[in-house]
């Protein structure tokens, strides 16, 4: 069996610690965000359907905006913006 690769990257400043593998959506709830951005209306948003289709999970990711949280694998050293 083999190793399980870690990676580290931030999340509104916070390090985290992910598997090799895991998307940013699972990235910033384990950094307990409070939202991954916000409406028109400032209301907090978050992943709904986890296929990319919703659009909710935008976030900026290594200063790119609007990146889809749910169908990005994590990198190490990834920057990821919450709004």
């Amino acid at each position: 069996m083999s190793e399980i690769q870690y990676l580290q990257l931030t999340v509104n400043g916070h390090q985290v610690s992910v598997a090799s593998g895991t998307v940013v959506a699972a990235a910033i709830a384990l950094a307990q965000a409070e939202a991954y951005r916000h409406s028109t209306q400032d209301e907090p948003r978050g992943p709904l359907c986890g296929m990319g289709i919703c659009y909710e999970c935008r976030v900026t990711i290594n200063q790119q905006a609007h990146r889809l949280s749910c169908q990005t694998l994590c990198e190490d050293g990834m920057v990821v913006t919450t709004t």
